[in-house]
Parts: C-alpha cells; sequence; structure tokens
C-alpha cells in the first residue's frame, strides 16, 4: 500500500518532534492530503481560534497516490485556518517537495504552538531537526532555497519556504516549493511566519511501497495511456494554462479594471502567443515547458524577462529563466490591473515566487486600490508617489516588489481586498467571496463559476468545483446547483489522492478507482470514492460553521449581484445566487441556512 502509516508531529514552542502511527480508520474514510489533514485538524483545533495565533494548526499532507508511477503524483497540500478569510485553508502544491515528504516516510507533518526565535525543519527520514533560522529570516526564498543547499550540501533536499511577506503576516502569503511552485491561496504562508518557521528541508531515502506492485503498474500503465493520447493533455504541454485567456476574452468572462469589464483591450499583447514572439533585440519570454514530479503533462512555463526592460534593467540578478505566466497570473497581473505590457507582467510573477505571494489575490487587491485611487479615495501621497491607475506597468511593478518586502503602500495591499476596501470605507469594491479574491472568472458571465465561490469552503476559488461545460453551453441557471455540487465532491477527492486536477480533463471516477483499488487494501469502487469526496466536503463546512461562518458568507460582492455584465455571451445578466443557492442546499442534503443535516452526516459517517 502507499500510505507511509506515519505522521510527523513537530511542537515548535516546545522545541519537540515524534513519529506516531497513521489513524487508519481515518485514512479509510478520507483517503489522504486535502480529506485526511481536514480530519487530523477538525478533530485536534477549535475552528474559532485566532489564525495567526499559536493555537493554530499548520499541516502539510500528502496522498496515497503520492510518490508512486502514476502520473502527477508531486502534490501535496496545506491545511490550516486560513487568516485570509477566517475558514477552512487548504492550498495545494506541485513540485517536487510533496513527493520527498512522502519518501521521508510520512503521510502528514503537522505543526503546533510558535518558537520563540526563527527556526526552519531539517527532515531527513526519521531524523528530524528544529534548527535556527536567524541567517535568513528576512531573507527571499530564493536566497533561503540556496541557503539551506548549501548548508546541507545536498542537491536533493526539497525547500518548502516562506519569504518577508510570510514572516509580515500578508493575508495571501503562500508557500513556496522548488522556487517557483506554491501553496499559494488563503495565506497559509502567513500561518507558517506565525509561527516562526521559515522553511522546511525535506529529504526522503525510504521511498514508497506497493504490496501488489505488478498490479498497480499495470493499471497504472493503462490509465496513463490515456491521458497520454489525449487532446487535453497535449493542449496543456503546448500552451499551459495561458491559452484560457483567449477563450474568455472571446466568451466575455474575463475579468478587467476590477471586475468592471469583461473583455480586455489588450489581451493579444499578454495571451499565450504573445510568449513566444521574438522582440527586436532577439529575446523571447518563453524558454520552455515544465513538470512536476512524476508528471507527464508539463504544463508549466518557463520565462525570462528582456534585460533591457525597465523592471529589471540594471538588475541581473533577474535576468534569469523562472516561473512564467499561467492563466491565473495573466489575468491577476494585466486585463484585472489593465496592463498588458508582458515583461510587466513576468516580473510580477517572479516577485510573487521570491517572496512568497498568492498572485491571484494580489492582482485583485491591487485592481482594488486602483478603483479607489481612481475615486480619489486614495492618494498619490499615500501610494509612495506611485500613479496607481489601472494600466500602469510601473505600479505593477513596484507594487509587487514593495507587497513582496512589506514596505511603504505594499504594507497596506497586504491586507488583501476585504481588509483594505474596508479601511478606506468601500467594501462594495472588494471581489471576494468569504475575504478570498476570484479567479480569472466572472461569476455573471458564469452562473455555475459565481455558484462555485460563493460555496468554496476555502473562499472564491475555481479549482474547487468544475462547471466549466455547462457554463460554455448556457447563460442560465439551470442545473448549475447540482453540477457545483456533484464537481465538488469529484475534486475533493482528487485532491486527497494525491494527483493534480489537471488530469481531470482525461481521467474520470473509473479511472481514479482503478488506480487507488491496485493501490490500497480493501474495496475502492466509484461510489466509495464519491462518497469520500462528499464526506471531505461536508467535513469542512462544519469547520467553517463552527469556525463562524455561515449562510451570509455564501455570497457573491454587489457588483456580481446587482451590476449587469457589460458584454460577453451573459451582457446584461448577473450572478443569480439567490436562484441557485437554495437548489444547491436541498442538493447537498443540507437546511435553508446551509448546515448539514444529521440525516446526511450518519449517511456520510461524520
Amino acid at each position: 500500500m502507499s500510505w507511509q502509516k506515519k505522521i510527523l508531529r513537530v511542537d515548535l514552542g516546545a522545541g519537540t518532534t515524534s513519529i506516531e502511527p497513521l489513524n487508519m480508520d481515518w485514512a479509510n474514510a478520507y483517503l489522504g492530503s486535502r480529506g485526511l489533514g481536514t480530519k487530523y485538524l477538525s478533530e485536534e483545533m477549535d475552528p474559532a481560534v485566532d489564525p495567526l495565533g499559536p493555537d493554530n494548526v499548520l499541516i502539510f499532507a500528502t496522498g496515497p497516490l503520492g510518490g508512486t508511477m502514476a502520473s502527477t503524483s508531486g502534490r501535496y497540500a496545506v491545511i490550516t485556518k486560513g487568516p485570509l478569510t477566517g475558514a477552512i485553508a487548504c492550498s495545494n502544491s506541485g513540485g517536487k517537495f510533496g513527493a520527498e515528504l512522502k519518501f521521508a516516510g510520512y503521510d502528514l507533518l503537522i505543526i503546533r504552538g510558535r518558537s520563540e526565535t526563527p527556526v526552519y525543519l531539517n527532515i531527513c527520514d526519521d531524523k528530524v531537526e528544529i534548527l535556527p533560522a536567524e541567517e535568513i529570516w528576512g531573507k527571499t526564498v530564493w536566497y533561503t532555497d540556496e541557503w539551506l543547499h548549501t548548508k546541507h550540501q545536498d542537491p536533493q533536499i526539497k525547500v518548502a519556504a516562506i519569504g518577508v511577506s510570510g514572516e509580515n503576516h500578508v493575508r495571501f502569503a503562500c508557500v513556496v516549493n522548488d522556487l517557483h511552485r506554491a501553496a499559494g491561496r488563503s495565506g497559509v504562508g502567513a500561518v507558517m511566519g506565525s509561527k516562526n518557521l521559515k522553511a522546511i528541508a525535506a529529504r526522503g531515502t525510504t521511498g514508497v511501497r506497493d504490496d501488489h506492485p505488478e498490479a498497480f503498474m499495470k493499471v497504472v500503465k493503462e490509465v496513463n495511456a490515456t491521458l497520454h493520447g489525449s487532446s487535453n493533455r497535449r493542449g496543456l504541454m503546448r500552451y499551459g494554462t495561458h491559452a484560457m485567456l483567449d477563450s474568455m476574452q472571446e466568451f466575455g468572462g474575463l475579468p478587467t479594471e476590477n471586475f468592471r469589464k469583461v473583455k480586455f483591450a489588450g489581451a493579444e499583447k499578454i495571451n499565450h502567443k504573445s510568449v513566444t514572439v521574438r522582440s527586436r533585440n532577439g529575446h523571447t519570454n518563453l524558454i520552455r515547458n515544465a513538470a512536476c514530479f512524476g508528471c507527464t503533462i508539463g504544463c508549466g512555463r518557463i520565462a525570462k524577462i528582456n534585460p533591457q526592460h525597465f523592471s529589471v534593467r540594471g538588475r541581473p540578478e533577474y535576468h534569469v529563466a523562472s516561473g512564467g505566466l499561467e492563466y491565473e497570473t495573466a489575468f491577476a497581473f494585466g486585463p484585472v490591473v489593465g496592463v498588458d505590457d508582458l515583461d510587466a507582467l513576468t516580473f510580477a510573477g517572479f516577485m510573487m515566487n521570491e517572496h512568497g505571494m498568492d498572485p491571484i489575490s494580489f492582482g485583485v487587491t491591487l485592481a482594488a486600490a486602483m478603483e479607489l485611487y481612481e475615486m480619489g479615495v486614495i492618494t498619490r501621497q499615500q501610494t509612495d508617489g506611485i500613479d496607481l491607475r489601472f494600466g500602469s506597468a510601473e505600479a505593477l511593478v513596484v507594487m509587487s516588489e514593495k507587497t513582496g518586502k512589506h514596505e511603504g503602500f505594499g504594507k497596506e495591499l497586504g491586507l488583501g481586498s476585504k481588509l483594505l476596501c474596508e479601511k478606506y470605507g468601500h467594501p462594495e469594491l472588494a471581489m471576494v467571496a468569504k475575504g478570498q479574491e476570484f479567479a480569472g472568472y466572472d461569476g455573471r458571465a458564469m452562473q455555475g463559476m459565481g455558484l462555485g465561490y460563493a460555496t468554496s469552503n476555502r473562499g472564491a476559488c475555481h479549482l474547487r468545483h468544475d462547471t466549466f461545460a455547462e457554463d460554455y453551453k448556457d447563460p442560465g441557471t439551470r442545473g448549475k446547483a447540482e453540477a457545483c455540487a456533484v464537481t465538488q465532491n469529484f475534486v475533493s477527492m482528487v485532491d486527497s489522492s494525491g494527483l493534480c486536477l489537471f488530469t481531470t480533463g482525461t481521467w474520470g471516477y473509473e479511472d481514479f478507482a482503478k488506480m487507488i483499488n491496485a493501490d490500497l487494501p480493501g474495496e475502492w469502487d466509484v461510489e466509495r470514492l464519491r462518497l469520500t469526496g462528499e464526506r471531505i466536503w461536508n467535513l469542512e463546512k462544519l469547520f467553517n460553521l463552527k469556525a463562524g461562518l455561515g449562510r451570509k458568507d455564501d455570497t457573491l460582492p454587489p457588483r456580481m449581484l446587482a451590476d449587469p455584465a457589460p458584454d460577453g455571451f451573459n451582457k446584461g445578466g448577473v450572478a443569480e445566487i439567490g436562484t441557485m443557492l437554495p437548489e444547491y442546499y436541498r442538493f447537498r442534503g443540507w437546511s435553508e441556512e446551509g448546515v448539514p443535516s444529521r440525516e446526511k452526516l450518519s449517511e456520510l459517517g461524520i
């Protein structure tokens, strides 16, 4: 089997570490990663705790298929209570760190308490050390990664770290691993910073073992073959997710200028085609694609900024190849702030990786600040002399770095959209659900997406459900509630398996059932996996209810509910949450207030 059956516990307050057996009853009910981490968090912590207080628990979780020969097996999740939302946070990342933690022998790493001084964890199989981090406190993720590799003289260690933004509790700080992959949403990096934990270095030599390796390998080979031949895989390999920008532009769902518009005039300057155009001095933005551990898709992008661009001129440390634009970064640094300067967008992406910040939340927060600036609520004096207007590449470049370094007006942006807009008297300008910023899809153009934003347990998210096909076919609300709930359950299961959501353009329940059934003891059929996903979603909902969130939080801001879409597929439409939400609750077996019924919880064994 590919559970390691071990948990690593770290108490930073006491300065102790211990290893204990995995609760196999919970593993059989919640599978791994997102689901299993949520179960441990729910059982071991009061959901009402301060997210940035020492009583919050921070969990790094791998899945049973993680580290195996199944495609995309490099995923891990960070589960905690999020400071951006006050809700449960589960942030998923790829790269190689997750597999290395699994190879060290652990299904979960559970971190409690707060160290009095900055520290980092050094994990090498059963040898676990809590070591001083004063030399890297105040340093970037990139510096920290290099420092740890140099100090331990092991090129095979994998590092997950926070930047200065995490140290200073920027509400959307993330955990960056392998230099440019990230557990990016909900502020998990701020929780790590609140514990004075700078980084985790992992090195594993135990590998993963399966009781029936030949049977597992046969199933994986079969399922991988379907992925390999799919058009979805070929598209992601060739263009990454970046091609979605043109799709949203054509559809009329591309959020522009803080979601006031749904189409962007400068889209062609920053789309997936633009990154391969050679400039006059021979520069091309996109260098190559990249893949995470065990991945046969390779949707990642590696890019380089033109050394003559104003953002890096005279700064040779940024004349490097690193993480390039994907759709969400392109949207967050482009249309939503009105900028069509490709290299400025790429620089902002470098800043997110180097300093450890969620690009979606940063971009949408900057867009809100730009609207406040346009209204005269925020002045140029407050913005450190920067003209914070929509379309300003200079504003994007300067503020991405200032926010990462927690300097000047960057401190204000570090509050996130909700707190920023509340501070300046216009909460209606925050494009958030449960305090988390929208992704690159307008909830008026896409009714299913709007409902998914409103009901997502971790706040607005495009990766907690999958109603794209339904939204593309029909601008109305019919069937969207059921589709939203059904796909939320499916995604919950996939996230808990240890594999990547991008496989689901090809794979369905049957494919995951084949792999998991061959990998784990017992019978894992489609119905069991479906119930597992539903169980996970309901447990997350219970956590949020105990944390004080309720029906009032399953909604969208006034712009989505009252301002008609100005263009596109659903021109003149608004997000019909009032129609869909009661249908969604009924389908889920919840009360009119969105509380899971006793019957539903009993059915799920919660």
